[in-house]
């Protein structure tokens, strides 16, 4: 059975297991403790029997006015673990908290140009591709920027795809 909860620090030192996957991107402690401290509603573990820890998602609100927004930082599940809707779980109660708690527009996330699984999951989770950045990654690799409009986005301007790619620099940070 799979338990969804709240990450705490006893995590930090539990979880490497499920960052060694090439495609996800890792950070030293004091970002996970930064995030865990200022979002802690936005960071998330699934926890399997014997209390193994399967997955976990890491996120935060951001912005001002319609570009207020929930913010997937990181969504990884072990390898041993997937193709069994945990990371769709996992989005989905990120999302709900962006949605009913923080009232956001809409939900943003960036992935490799070259992880079409993640890509092709995010997509059938709702997820568009709003805009690529170029050179996201260790400025070689492009990202694509993936949105979903959230409830309060009635008109769904938040995922209306600009026409052009751009640079890290000309993303905005808060």
């Amino acid at each position: 059975m799979t338990t969804i909860r709240r990450f705490c620090c006893n995590d930090l030192l539990r979880f490497a297991s499920v960052n060694l996957d090439h495609l996800t991107e890792t950070f030293n402690m004091s970002f996970y403790m930064t995030y865990l401290a200022r979002w802690p509603d936005y960071f998330h573990v699934a926890e399997g029997p014997g209390n193994r820890i399967m997955g976990y998602i890491m996120g935060k609100v951001e912005g001002q006015g319609e570009s207020w927004h929930g913010h997937v930082t990181a969504v990884t599940v072990a390898p041993e673990y997937r193709r069994q809707q945990l990371a769709k779980k996992l989005m989905n109660l990120l999302e709900e908290i962006s949605d009913k708690i923080d009232k956001a527009y809409f939900v943003d996330l960036f992935v490799r140009a070259s992880n079409t699984p993640a890509i092709k999951m995010y997509e059938k989770l709702g997820y568009v591709i709003y805009r690529r950045v170029l050179r996201y990654y260790s400025g070689e690799e492009d990202g694509l920027d993936m949105r979903k409009a959230l409830s309060r986005d009635v008109d769904k301007k938040s995922i209306i795809p600009l026409k052009r790619p751009i640079t890290p620099d000309e993303l905005e940070y808060d």
